[in-house]
C-alpha cells in the first residue's frame, strides 16, 4: 500500500489548516479505497525550532534528536500532499524550516499541492514547487487551490465549494500513480544507503 504523508504547513493559532488537510484525508481516502494509506502530519506536533542543524542536509544526515524523529517520519512515506496557506505570497515558514531540515528522505517522491488563501496561495505553491525541484522531488502539476472568498465564510469557517471534490480525487488520482511509477528509484536509492 502507498503511504502518503498530508502535510499541514501552517502552526498559527486558529489556523485553518487542520480542517483544509482532514477534508483532503477524507476525500482521498474514500477515493482510492485500499491503494493508498493517508495520513496527517502535523507540524505542531513535532516543535521544530528554526534550523540547527551544523551541516546541510545534503551533505549529511542530521545529528539533533528532533531531526532524527522528523527524518523517520518523513522517510516513512512514499508521496506527499502539502496543504499550505499564502503568507505574503510565500508559503509558512514553519513549512520551508521543516523541509529544510532533510534531503534525502524527499528524493525520488512525488509531492502535490492544496493551497487556500485569498487567491488560492498560487503563488505559494510556486515558491513550494521550485524548493521540491531542488529536493529531487516529483512535483505533480495538478494543484487545489481553495479562496477564502469562496470556499471559507467570513474567511474562517471552512465549507469549500463541491467542484474541489474532483479536483482532490485528480490530484490523488495523479499522486498515487507517479508515487508507483517511482517506486524503482526509491528501492535503488534504499539499497544504495545500507551498502554505503
Amino acid at each position: 500500500m502507498t503511504r502518503i504523508g498530508i502535510i499541514i504547513g501552517s502552526t498559527r493559532p486558529g489556523r485553518n489548516g487542520d480542517r483544509v488537510a482532514q477534508w483532503v484525508r477524507d476525500l482521498a481516502a474514500e477515493h482510492a479505497g485500499c491503494v493508498g494509506d493517508f495520513e496527517l502530519v502535523d507540524l505542531s506536533d513535532h516543535a521544530l525550532p528554526l534550523l540547527d542543524e551544523a551541516i546541510p542536509a545534503a551533505q549529511a544526515p542530521g545529528r539533533q534528536p528532533h531531526t532524527r524523529r522528523w527524518a523517520e517520519r518523513i522517510g516513512s512515506y512514499d508521496a506527499y500532499i502539502f496543504v499550505t496557506p499564502e503568507y505574503n505570497t510565500a508559503p509558512p515558514a514553519a513549512l520551508t524550516n521543516a523541509i529544510d531540515y532533510l534531503y534525502a528522505e524527499w528524493g525520488g517522491k512525488p509531492v502535490a499541492y492544496v493551497g487556500y488563501g485569498v487567491f488560492g496561495a498560487v503563488m505559494a505553491v510556486q515558491k513550494l514547487r521550485a524548493q521540491a525541484g531542488v529536493l529531487r522531488m516529483a512535483d505533480i502539476g495538478p494543484q487545489v487551490a481553495l479562496s477564502l472568498r469562496e470556499d471559507f465564510v467570513n474567511f474562517a469557517d471552512f465549507r469549500p465549494r463541491e467542484l474541489h471534490t474532483a479536483e482532490v480525487h485528480r490530484l490523488v488520482d495523479e499522486l498515487l500513480a507517479w508515487a508507483q511509477a517511482l517506486g524503482p528509484l526509491r528501492t535503488a536509492a534504499r539499497t544504495a544507503d545500507h551498502t554505503a
